[in-house]
């Protein structure tokens, strides 16, 4: 069973002062008949000045958290050419950013020389880790969280290390 945005929603709403998130994989399950997935196929982009359009309810809940001051930032490592799924996630990112996310792109050839844990993620307040894990086509799995500091620290270095790596949504094209 997939977890339930409102859980996730109110977990990020608890967090304080920062949120991360990790993202390695080229491709997440959408099914093909996905109607968003559908239209961009079929060259519909999202319009910059109609943010009803954008994705909802995610994009509230962040601008709610970053604007009580949570600094929320999210990187992403991804193959070169990028996957049809990046260049879709790509088109629509303006919306996060507009939203309040900080977001970030790493060439996954850069990334070979960091030690990365096996499973993207979230990290809130350093503190609390969820890993989302999915199986070889994209389909989530199921969510494991854990408040070990040891394993908080490794995915905070190892995020911090992307992060110093990675290229500017703004400054990096698909």
């Amino acid at each position: 069973m997939a977890q339930s945005l409102s859980s996730f929603t109110d977990l990020i709403r608890s967090v304080e002062r920062t949120a991360v998130h990790l993202e390695m994989r080229d491709v997440y399950a959408i099914p093909n008949e996905d109607e968003r997935f559908v239209a961009w196929r079929n060259g519909h982009r999202l319009d910059p000045d109609n943010r009803e359009s954008w994705w909802r309810p995610w994009l509230d809940v962040v601008q709610e958290v970053t604007g009580k001051g949570v600094r929320l930032r999210r990187a992403r490592i991804v193959s070169e050419p990028p996957s049809e799924y990046i260049r879709y996630e790509h088109s629509f990112t303006f919306t996060n950013i507009a939203a309040g996310e900080e977001i970030r792109w790493l060439p996954r050839r850069l990334a070979s020389k960091l030690a990365l844990p096996g499973n993207d993620f979230w990290l809130f307040d350093g503190r609390l880790v969820q890993f989302n894990v999915f199986d070889g086509d994209g389909h989530w799995v199921h969510t494991d969280q854990t408040d070990d500091p040891t394993t908080a620290g490794l995915c905070a270095d190892a995020f911090e290390a992307v992060w110093d790596l990675a290229t500017p949504h703004d400054q990096f094209s698909v």
